[in-house]
């Protein structure tokens, strides 16, 4: 079927001396020059490109060009001016004003009326622009209506039944609400439209990577199936961006809607997982999608500078309210005092010195959000579990991929076709499978429906030391090795029936203040940025901002087993000379008298022995 020439793109109007039919178009593609050429997309234009257009149209008036070129006329205001405006811009005559009102009505209709509204539950009614629309109504995007937001969390917080879906139209509208505040109370700034859509779209596709059941999946299950790679989410988020794009045909949309696809989808993928250099190099911009000048934006959906993002600010939200736990993080604050500051030949985005202590908050919730829920014990044994159980069925489950290439759930990410096809929904697909093989995968997630689960032997802490992934190998080995000789144990503990889940906790930047690198303006002069240390702000803040959570866990589940290795657990910590178990004078009351600064009774001994005698006495029984 042949379509009309009324359908087809419009063509590319070159702007000249003589005069010519108006085009019914705007992105430019080269700097003013004798005959620029005009994207069909007037949003896009800039001042210059506005009165290029209006020498298009035979508006040849010197002044006039001038008034509009001083005022910064672009081409996503011309569908504002009105009468009025056009009267204090210059024009006298009301037939020249009329003739231009109608030539700038032919341009099309105005986006903001084909924005889409929806109802979301933390931002109430949020508008989307129809580009965002088009990505969200993809299989790749609306495969994160099942992916959980917190993975096992949900097994744990009955309230946490949230997706990466309503994650990611957060994201992207929060994007939005900031990036337009910038572009509003700072125009020399000159945040223009395609910027403000490529930050959306990057706040909205930041989470496409996310496989089964969230960071379980490149947190602990792609680092035991393949430990070959460094593989993480975000990478996956940009690869399945450029599969979103390709398979859909969204080029010639994102054209039609202003992007120059090169340069704006560099950016988009720049701004998910950072710059092939380092961030923090002075002496060169490692960004290609935009200039040094616009340095800022790359801090607004993922900031690799101090972790203050719009990421962060609709997980505390969302995550709070399906948690049951206070957010104390007032995001719509921090946007109005946002401002960009220049900070050693860089732009960066500021706030006001007087909220200080409310980023200090923020990242003391982030904290508090990591220990109360997303590293909630049970929530963790639950994601080891999967993991173990993915595991085992992975060489078993088939996965179709491009020109019908079948996958594992390990390669999955190596094809984004059978990538988008990884979901939550494998959990069922083993439980519920007849297929002998996975067996063993299956009788791992029968205990999770069941709650049997692996049990939780204590949590301890290094004094010093800071283990790294391969450090903790030897640590159940280590854990059977440590059997007491104090306590008589009834049952023979080995390394297979250990888990040791290593933990860091920290304020986004390890063991580094994030504070350290925000800066702040002052009411007085907004234009200059400082810094505060944390000793300006109050001596009742942390003096270290890391630590790390050494826990154990049993996958014996039977009561002399869990008491054994609550024994060997202790002892180990004793051994290693890490710090008391909150519970060891209670679970191990033989072994804790025997390390001299675990004792802060100076009866404790005494009641040791007690406990002691009879110990044995109830053995001889």
């Amino acid at each position: 079927m042949q379509s009309s020439d009324s359908e087809k793109p419009p063509k590319r109007a070159r702007c000249d001396s003589s005069p010519r039919t108006p085009p019914n178009t705007p992105i430019v593609e080269a700097k003013m020059s004798p005959r620029l050429e005009l994207h069909p997309n007037h949003k896009t234009w800039d001042p210059e490109q506005v009165c290029c257009y209006l020498q298009h149209c035979g508006f040849r008036d010197s002044g006039l060009l001038q008034r509009f070129r001083e005022n910064k006329i672009t081409g996503s205001l011309l569908p504002f001016l009105d009468d009025s405006l056009l009267e204090n811009l210059g024009m006298s005559s009301l037939g020249e004003r009329r003739k231009l009102i109608s030539y700038i009505q032919q341009l099309g209709p105005r986006h903001v009326d084909a924005m889409k509204v929806i109802n979301d539950p933390i931002h109430g009614h949020i508008e989307l622009h129809p580009l965002l629309i088009r990505i969200i109504d993809t299989p790749q995007f609306q495969r994160l209506r099942y992916i959980k937001q917190l993975g096992g969390g949900y097994y744990v917080f009955p309230g946490a039944s949230h997706n990466r879906f309503e994650h990611s139209l957060g994201v992207g509208y929060l994007a939005g609400c900031l990036v337009r505040e910038l572009r509003e109370k700072q125009p020399e700034l000159q945040i223009n439209e395609r910027d403000e859509l490529c930050v959306q779209i990057a706040g909205l596709c930041h989470d496409l990577g996310h496989g089964p059941f969230s960071h379980m999946f490149d947190g602990r299950f792609i680092p035991l199936a393949r430990p070959g790679i460094n593989w993480k989410h975000e990478l996956g988020s940009v690869k399945m961006f450029d599969h979103l794009v390709d398979s859909n045909g969204l080029k010639d949309v994102m054209e039609h809607y202003g992007l120059v696809l090169k340069e704006d989808i560099c950016f988009i993928k720049e701004q998910i997982e950072g710059p092939h250099g380092s961030p923090d190099s002075k002496s060169k911009w490692p960004y290609q999608g935009r200039p040094k000048e616009k340095s800022f934006l790359y801090e607004i959906v993922a900031n690799k500078r101090n972790g203050i993002d719009v990421d962060k600010w609709d997980y505390f939200a969302r995550d709070c309210h399906h948690l049951g736990i206070q957010n104390n993080f007032d995001y719509k604050r921090f946007i109005k005092f946002a401002r960009v500051c220049e900070v050693e030949n860089r732009k960066h985005i500021c706030t006001r010195e007087k909220e200080v202590g409310n980023l200090y908050d923020m990242f003391h919730t982030r904290n508090c959000l990591h220990r109360r829920a997303y590293q909630h014990k049970v929530g963790n044994i639950i994601d080891t579990m999967i993991t173990d159980a993915f595991l085992k069925a992975d060489n078993y489950i088939e996965i179709l991929g491009t020109n019908g290439v079948k996958y594992h759930i390990s390669t999955a990410i190596d094809d984004m076709e059978a990538f988008t096809k990884l979901t939550d929904n494998i959990f069922l697909e083993i439980l519920y499978s007849t297929d002998t093989r996975l067996d063993a995968a299956r009788d791992i997630l029968k205990k999770i429906e069941s709650r049997n689960l692996y049990k939780y032997v204590g949590e301890t802490q290094s004094r010093e030391e800071k283990f790294q992934r391969e450090d903790c190998k030897n640590f159940p080995q280590e854990l059977a090795d440590a059997k007491p000789e104090e306590v008589y144990l009834e049952i023979e503990l080995k390394a297979e029936d250990f888990i040791v889940d290593v933990i860091n906790m920290d304020y986004g930047m390890e063991d580094k203040n994030p504070i350290d690198h925000v800066r702040f303006y002052c009411k007085t002069d907004p234009n200059k940025a400082i810094m505060i240390t944390k000793e300006q702000v109050s001596r009742l803040l942390p003096e270290r901002f890391a630590e790390q959570l050494i826990r154990v866990y049993c996958k014996k589940t039977d009561k002399k087993s869990l008491y054994a290795a609550q024994q060997h657990f202790v002892n180990w910590c004793k051994i290693r000379d890490f710090t008391k178990p909150q519970d060891g004078d209670v679970v191990a009351p033989l072994i804790t008298p025997l390390k001299g600064e675990w004792n802060h009774n100076p009866d404790f001994r005494r009641e040791a022995s007690k406990s002691r005698v009879q110990l044995f006495k109830n053995k001889d029984v």
